[in-house]
């Protein structure tokens, strides 16, 4: 199983040097992939330019959009960042997309969330035809950059419930799933959902990922990942996020090793660690612990 890791743009103290320190150090480590996910009300910077910026001063690492709200943009301004970062990785790009939960994204976005379900399912079908060459209407020139895999970057639903997952079943390469606290019965349950869907679709086997929050190596972990999960989660309600920030484990050696086995052993094809600080502390010992596996 893969190991990637997210950057930690979704912490406090996120900056131009964590940008090129984690990634350049997760470049050279037996580290599958890094990532950022999309927020806009938060104090996280965008991520299609973080990506952009991972990918330029990397050279083998897989850099992957986890996950792009693809209901609320245009699609061909989604397709134009996705082949922009295909051909600045050299084919390197993984393309995320889901639905979102965050109602006030839409609305900053000025975009509709109505029948958001349906137009994902549109918005994939069009984001393939436009990296294929195709125009976005007639007599307009195709979309560029020619993306550099065949056929543009591959595409990962995520995708949690039955409904989603049988959507997604019909135009995802796999899923990229989360467990918020590292479950192993979480992990296993998604992966299952997700080869079940893709079976019922005829659709072959899926790329199984999915990921958790975590925080290694700095003083007072637990309060460290518990604060960090509470304020991610603060769209929730004040309430469910602290319950939520209250369960979690995922802040040691140990904890964050079962975790691992058991998405391992759920026969998942990539995990994801997603810190809960961006302290260099957390990145050292994270690459340590994925290289003694």
């Amino acid at each position: 199983m893969d190991i990637g890791i997210a950057l930690p743009t979704m912490c406090r103290g996120y900056d131009r040097a964590a940008t090129v320190e984690w990634s350049r150090l997760a470049d050279q480590a037996p580290v599958s992939s890094i990532s950022c996910g999309e927020r806009m009300t938060y104090h996280n910077p965008e991520m299609w330019t973080t990506l952009a910026a991972a990918a330029a001063v990397t050279e083998r690492v897989r850099i992957i959009a986890n996950v792009s709200v693809l209901p609320a943009h245009p699609v061909a301004l989604v397709a134009k960042q996705a082949a922009t970062i295909d051909v600045l990785s050299e084919g390197r790009f993984t393309l995320g997309v889901g639905v979102g939960g965050r109602g006030a994204d839409y609305r900053s976005l000025a975009a509709d969330s109505g029948r958001r379900h349906d137009r994902l399912d549109r918005a994939v079908a069009d984001l393939r035809s436009l990296w294929a060459g195709e125009p976005p209407f007639d007599g307009a020139d195709p979309v560029g950059p020619p993306c550099v895999q065949p056929g543009g970057p591959p595409v990962l639903a995520g995708a949690l419930g039955p409904k989603s997952l049988a959507r997604a079943a019909r135009w995802a390469d796999g899923v990229v799933a989360f467990s918020v606290g590292g479950v192993p019965e979480e992990i296993a349950w998604s992966a299952d959902a997700a080869r079940r869907a893709w079976t019922e679709a005829g659709s072959g086997a899926p790329r199984l990922v999915s990921g958790c929050f975590y925080t290694l190596g700095v003083p007072e972990a637990p309060a460290v990942l518990r604060g960090f999960t509470a304020e991610y989660l603060g769209f929730l309600g004040s309430r469910n996020a602290d319950e939520a920030a209250a369960t979690m484990k995922t802040c040691d050696a140990d904890a964050l090793h079962r975790t691992l086995d058991a998405a391992e052993a759920a026969g998942l094809d990539e995990f994801i660690l997603v810190p809960g600080s961006a302290d260099r502390a957390v990145l050292d010992a994270t690459l340590e612990l994925i290289a003694s596996r």
